[in-house]
């Protein structure tokens, strides 16, 4: 079996007396589109940030491409080809979209003309190719989400950590972003996305970890996690999860 490309191993964060992350630990195999979903407050943004450099650990390993990288900047992470999206997406508002992409690109492409050039590349893989000199300032929710992805994608990464790239949009232009990260990982490039919709969850991910405040409570793929009692528990509450199962007992 091929090394995971990321390995978090037993990873804990507290602030103050809260302990946001629990001995947390999950392999990401190279190559697959995985998620990590949970509540609202379960710890998931907090795992990205440790992961990807944001945040430092109080405790535990994190491993990426072979290397341990537990607290590294993550600038450095970025050159090693870990890249992330932010929940608030926060463009350089004044800048054109080929601009904003550009941006992402020079962290392998230290000429202008070739960043730009590579701009219109990524805009076309996430569909902005209309929209290139249009200020970011002007796009919709739905295309400033567009314009986040590009950005991480234009930096060549081997790992894109998604934080709810979905979150804000409609159904149609959920459906329609669905395809888009689906094709990012069929070019080859490894993702693991935080997210709240479950019909992306239920189309995209091959292997889902579910995070309930702080720990670890289920791993598996899509149609079996969604069943466990334990992820009804946490997303529904017990009285809910217990009618549910009462329901199905129910000849």
């Amino acid at each position: 079996m091929a090394e995971a490309l990321l390995a978090v191993q037993a990873v804990s964060r507290s602030f103050g007396g809260l302990k946001a992350v629990s001995d947390v630990s999950l392999d990401v195999p190279p190559g697959c589109l995985t998620a990590l979903i949970g509540p609202n407050g379960a710890g998931k943004t907090t795992l990205f940030a440790l992961v990807s450099g944001f945040l430092k650990p109080d405790s535990g390993r994190i491993r990426f491409a072979g290397e341990d990288i537990t607290g590294r900047e993550p600038h450095r992470n970025a050159r090693l080809g870990m890249t992330r999206t932010f929940q608030i997406v926060q463009p350089f508002a004044l800048q054109t979209v080929r601009q904003n992409i550009a941006v992402g690109a020079h962290l392998r492409i230290p000429g202008r003309r070739a960043a730009l050039a590579h701009a219109e590349e990524v805009a076309a893989r996430v569909g902005l190719a209309a929209h290139l000199d249009k200020p970011a300032a002007e796009l919709t929710v739905a295309g400033r989400k567009r314009l986040e992805l590009a950005r991480a994608l234009a930096t060549g990464p081997r790992l894109l950590l998604l934080d709810e790239v979905l979150a804000g949009l409609n159904p149609t232009e959920i459906s329609e972003m669905i395809p888009v990260v689906r094709r990012i990982a069929d070019s080859g490039v490894t993702v693991l996305m935080i997210e709240h919709v479950m019909q992306a969850v239920m189309n995209l991910a091959q292997q889902v970890w579910v995070l309930a405040q702080g720990q670890l409570i289920a791993h598996g793929v899509p149609a079996q996690v969604t069943r466990d009692t334990r992820v009804i528990e946490a997303y529904l509450g017990h009285g809910m999860a217990a009618r549910l199962r009462a329901a199905e007992a129910t000849p």
